[in-house]
C-alpha cells in the first residue's frame, strides 16, 4: 500500500543459505499484511474481511500473522496508520518544494494528495469509507487526520490575515468536512483514477475561505490565482 503513487513491490523473500535475516522476513511479512488488509477491505468491506482473507492474500500463515498482530482491527489501524503517515508526508514535501506563495503551496499539496489517493484506490477506500465501519479507535484516528488537514487551513489563513481576527476552529473543520465529501462522493460515483480532477474545486473551497476570512490581505488568494 505505497502511498507515494507507485504499488509496493512484494518480493518472494529466498530460503536456505541465502534467507533474509529474521527480522527482514518479518519486515516484509508485516508489509505484505498491510497491503493485503487494504485490499481485501477495499474489495469485501471491513466487516466482512477475516483474517483468512488477508493471510490469503499476503501469503503468510495464520501463525506469522499473529505474530504481527493481535486481531483484524489491529492489522486495519497499522494498515490506516501507515498509508496516512506516508500520505501527510508526501503533502508536507510537495507543500515545502513549492516555493513562496499560499497557492501554490495550496495547489501542491491538494494536488499530491489526489493523486496519492488515484493511484492506490485500495489505500482511498480504506482511508475515506472504510474507517467510518471500523471502530471507536479508527474513528478517532480519523477524527485526528481530519483535526491536522484543519491546523493545515488554519496555518494558511494565518499566512495571509496578517492582524485580522481568526475565524473559529469550526471553520476550519468544515472546509475539511467539505473537502472529504467532495473527494468521497467522487470516489463512490466515478473511481479513484478520477480525483486529480477535483484540484480546481478544491481549491476554490480552500481559497474562498482564506480570501473571505483575509478579504484585505497582501497576500490575497484571488490576486495570486489572476
Amino acid at each position: 500500500m505505497s502511498v507515494h503513487g507507485e504499488p509496493p513491490v512484494l518480493r518472494v523473500l529466498p530460503r536456505g543459505r541465502h534467507a533474509a535475516p529474521r527480522e527482514v522476513v518479518a519486515e516484509s511479512q508485516r508489509e505484505r499484511l498491510l497491503v493485503a488488509m487494504a485490499d481485501a477491505t477495499a474489495d469485501k468491506g471491513y466487516a466482512h474481511v477475516a483474517v483468512a482473507d488477508v493471510i490469503e492474500r499476503a501469503g503468510v500463515s495464520r501463525r506469522s500473522f499473529y505474530e504481527h498482530f493481535a486481531n483484524k482491527e489491529e492489522c486495519f489501524l497499522a494498515a490506516y496508520d501507515a498509508g496516512v503517515g506516508g500520505l501527510l508526508e508526501a503533502i508536507a514535501e510537495a507543500e515545502a518544494g513549492a516555493g513562496e506563495g499560499l497557492l501554490a503551496a495550496a495547489r501542491a499539496g491538494t494536488a499530491v494528495y489526489l493523486q496519492i489517493l488515484a493511484d492506490n484506490p485500495a489505500f482511498a477506500r480504506t482511508f475515506l469509507i472504510e474507517v467510518l465501519g471500523a471502530g471507536p479507535e479508527a474513528l478517532a484516528r480519523r477524527d485526528a487526520v481530519h483535526e491536522r488537514f484543519a491546523r493545515r487551513l488554519a496555518d494558511g489563513y494565518r499566512a495571509i490575515a496578517g492582524d485580522l481576527p481568526e475565524p473559529p476552529d469550526y471553520i476550519f473543520r468544515a472546509a475539511v468536512g467539505a473537502i472529504h465529501e467532495l473527494v468521497t462522493d467522487r470516489l463512490l460515483k466515478q473511481g479513484a483514477e478520477t480525483l486529480p480532477e477535483l484540484l480546481g474545486p478544491i481549491l476554490e473551497i480552500e481559497l474562498r475561505l482564506l480570501s473571505a476570512a483575509a478579504p484585505h490581505a497582501p497576500d490575497h488568494p484571488r490576486q495570486e490565482r489572476a
